[in-house]
């Protein structure tokens, strides 16, 4: 499979997805749009990848809708474009167009090398793990263009951050750097430009090589389904993942390696 917008590399059981438009700061397009979709079902399908990298190609992690598209715009159509393939397997609320990745099986990391912006901001808000360059510069700005917060970015930030820090970082519109970021916990890890790769995919193998991937798998759709139970559902739920867990074939070889001192073989079953 081959991509016209996205550079897709696999290496260390760690499948990277890299925005390729640096020319237009890795804006979005409809086009870009579709490989990134791809690109991710491609390493979610792909049994020998446990950890899947966001970026960007260049000075920019994405900064955004393509604004040379939007005279082309008919916003009543905007609903309709096309989402993929309905999965009844799969909870709606992550089944759109561009909020998918809580759907995607295996942790994903965004990487965040510079700009992000609009479009761009929900895109490492649907990531599970958030890690940044000190220079990185945010900025919702929807506020500033004229527009709404889109295709469900009030959601997700607010999930993020919280209900007020993401209504003002909505409603000014202003442009927040890496600590700040770090700060009110949109991030998680920030680290020099020079260093960021390093220091993101020796995390990323961290994962890759001592975490289960059936833990992690389980574990991210808790924290996905989490928004829409109460507590009772939620520990009702957890105690059969419990019982999944505690009678599986990685429970097992993680104990065997703890008590022999080893590095774990995990299989994700």
């Amino acid at each position: 499979m081959s991509f016209q917008h996205v550079i897709y590399e696999m290496k260390n059981n760690i499948a990277t997805v890299k925005l390729n438009r640096p020319e237009k700061m890795n804006s979005l397009n409809d086009d870009l749009a579709d490989d990134i979709r791809e690109a991710m079902h491609k390493a979610d399908h792909d049994k020998k990848v446990r950890v899947i990298v966001l970026t960007g190609e260049g000075r920019a992690f994405c900064a955004g809708g393509d604004i040379t598209g939007f005279g082309k715009i008919v916003p009543e159509e905007l609903p309709k474009k096309p989402s993929g393939p309905f999965d009844m397997n799969r909870r709606p609320d992550y089944q759109s167009r561009h909020v998918y990745f809580p759907a995607i099986s295996k942790p994903i990391i965004a990487m965040i090398n510079g700009a992000v912006a609009g479009m761009g901001l929900l895109y490492a808000l649907c990531c599970d793990i958030r890690i940044a360059a000190e220079e990185a510069v945010f900025t919702t700005a929807y506020s500033r263009i004229g527009l709404a917060a889109e295709y469900g970015t009030h959601w997700m930030l607010s999930l993020a951050v919280g209900h007020a820090r993401a209504l003002e970082l909505l409603i000014s519109g202003r442009r927040f750097y890496g600590p700040e970021a770090l700060r009110i916990g949109l991030v998680t890890h920030l680290y020099p430009r020079e260093k960021l790769a390093e220091e993101t995919y020796a995390y990323a193998q961290e994962i890759a090589q001592r975490c289960s991937p059936l833990s992690t798998r389980i574990i991210k759709k808790q924290m996905f389904e989490a928004p829409f139970k109460t507590l009772a559902e939620a520990v009702m739920e957890a105690n059969e993942d419990m019982i999944f867990c505690n009678s599986s074939t990685d429970f097992k070889e993680g104990q065997n390696a703890f008590l022999g001192k080893r590095a774990p073989k995990f299989i994700g079953k």
